[in-house]
């Protein structure tokens, strides 16, 4: 397998990339996540991943497969971002205790004039959570660069989570198994 380029710079998908065997280079140009107000939501991630990708590839001289992602957290209809700091993470995950929300990756993958673009979406159930889980893993964990001001591999997801709908690499950050029939499509 060619060498991609991942553009993001999310330990996660670093992570998930690597446990995959799939070899990348990290190269990545910080870009806004700004957002048309009018875009369906399930199309908000698709929409920053691409103007991630389309970031990484001006500063390329020659053409490379360019992986770029957003994840979202959504809750009744509302987009949760990464918090701003502890108070913020605190009020997050009090919203999402004891309800189902969404994830949604949205991956971008362009080579040459040729793209392909999709958002993953998958359901997590949070059990209801104490003040005091919720104050912990803030504290222990920080989670101030998370959609959602959680990771589903760390403590919270472990002890808090109660069901799964979808793939649960996506929470993570990254739908492996579509993003690698997608790199597969750019090898035939």
């Amino acid at each position: 397998m060619e060498r991609i380029i991942l553009a993001s710079k999310s330990p996660r998908r670093r992570q998930l990339l690597e446990w995959a065997e799939i070899p990348f280079d990290v190269l990545v140009k910080d870009t806004d996540e700004m957002y048309p107000a009018s875009l369906p939501i399930d199309q908000v991630p698709v929409y920053i991943a691409r103007n991630k990708a389309l970031a990484v590839k001006e500063e390329l001289s020659h053409d490379r497969l360019i992986l770029a992602a957003d994840t979202i957290v959504v809750l009744k209809d509302q987009v949760i971002g990464k918090p701003s700091g502890k108070e913020d993470a605190v009020r997050t995950l009090k919203s999402l205790s004891g309800q189902t929300h969404l994830v949604i990756t949205g991956v971008v993958l362009m080579k040459d004039e040729a793209e392909i673009a999709f958002a993953d979406i998958t359901e997590v159930e949070f059990h209801t959570l104490t003040e005091q889980q919720i104050k912990y893993y803030v504290e222990q964990y920080q989670p101030y660069d998370k959609a959602g001001a959680y990771a589903i591999q760390e403590w919270i997801g472990v002890t808090g989570i109660k069901r799964v709908h979808g793939d649960f690499y996506n929470v993570m950050g990254l739908p492996v198994s579509r993003v690698i029939k997608a790199i597969n499509q750019f090898e035939k």
